[in-house]
């Protein structure tokens, strides 16, 4: 079975209307049967986190996605540790060239330490370290 690691971008897309790429990530996600997802607790935590500031509402439906995702089998969710944060901490020490976040950090660590290559983002920073990033600016 194909597994996709999805970055932070893809629930903010996913739940936000608002978001350009709302209805393009509505649509592939139709297709995603018989495809494992594979996300951290950093990413969800900075999926919340980015909507920190927007009106109950939208907090309440992303609350509800996130118990969502939490409960689906399909969803393989890497939870914080220590080893996490560090592993992270030191590709990000490596990249200070780069406008890698800490998140992103932790994410490619875990991508590469489960060989993950196909992530659903569109973020630029996963393709320069070597990954194939699934949504691509037009």
């Amino acid at each position: 079975m194909k597994t996709l690691f999805v970055d932070t971008f893809y629930w903010v897309a996913l739940i936000n209307v608002a978001d350009s790429w709302h209805q393009t990530v509505r649509n592939y996600s139709r297709n995603l049967n018989n495809i494992k997802l594979v996300t951290t607790e950093e990413v969800l935590i900075e999926t919340i986190n980015f909507f920190a500031s927007f009106p109950s509402p939208m907090k309440k439906a992303v609350f509800r996605l996130i118990t969502q995702v939490i409960a689906d089998q399909n969803i393989t969710i890497i939870s914080q540790s220590h080893e996490s944060f560090t592993g992270g901490l030191e590709l990000f020490s490596q990249r200070f060239d780069k406008g890698y976040s800490l998140t992103d950090c932790i994410s490619m660590v875990t991508m590469n330490q489960l060989n993950i290559t196909e992530v659903l983002t569109h973020d630029k920073h996963f393709q320069q370290e070597g990954f194939i990033i699934l949504f691509k600016q037009s």
